[in-house]
């Protein structure tokens, strides 16, 4: 077992929390309101962007080249995943120059950035690491037994791509090994764990 095998498996309870959630089942089923997505998208785009900020922290931290480019690798692929959103913000009416924070986005991207300021890069993988592995199970989970072509198709189609597993693997990788099960990291780990509970929690409480 490696350190970031014990940390999935340590929060298994909010990850299928994630999954059973109703904004997260109205994906796959193809049912979520549209306006509720939209407002995702926005959300998602600003946690995007402050998420490509803390791996280029964590690359300035790293002490190793190795580290350095992998960080920079992982921050190319959240580049692609903007990409993305703004093809989706282009489809479904999201200006995403405009968007507001709410308070679940501000409090994940507060918490991401502050940690990467203000720690080692063994934790700032632990707070990192979260987002990467749940998104690529949920889109793993979803596609079981085919993607329905239904409006949030391409959705699962990316979060079930094998560049999201193999990019998840990569930054658990790192947190093998940068980081040290301890009390902190367990912390770190559940608590962005929590953040991605919060955040599908809010798009789905969204007013349609």
């Amino acid at each position: 077992m490696t350190i970031s095998t014990d940390l999935w498996q340590f929060n298994q309870d909010l990850a299928q929390a994630c999954l059973e959630n109703p904004f997260v089942q109205g994906i796959g089923s193809g049912t979520l309101d549209r306006s509720k997505f939209a407002y995702y998208v926005g959300q998602d785009a600003f946690f995007l962007e402050a998420f490509a900020r803390a791996y280029s922290i964590a690359a300035a931290k790293a002490l190793d080249w190795e580290g350095f480019n992998t960080f920079h690798t992982l921050a190319g692929g959240v580049l692609k995943e903007l990409t993305l959103h703004e093809r989706y913000a282009t489809e479904w009416g999201v200006d995403l120059r405009s968007v507001e924070p709410a308070m679940a986005t501000r409090r994940y991207t507060d918490f991401l950035l502050a940690t990467a300021w203000g720690s080692d890069v063994g934790l700032i993988t632990a707070a990192m690491t979260p987002c990467m592995r749940l998104y690529a199970f949920l889109g793993q989970k979803l596609a079981q037994g085919g993607i329905p072509e239904h409006q949030y198709a391409d959705w699962i189609r990316t979060y079930n791509d094998e560049e999201i597993e193999k990019l998840a693997q990569q930054l658990e990788s790192l947190t093998d090994q940068y980081a040290t099960l301890t009390t902190s990291v367990k912390s770190t780990y559940r608590y962005a764990m929590l953040c991605e509970q919060d955040f599908f929690q809010a798009a789905w409480d969204v007013e349609s």
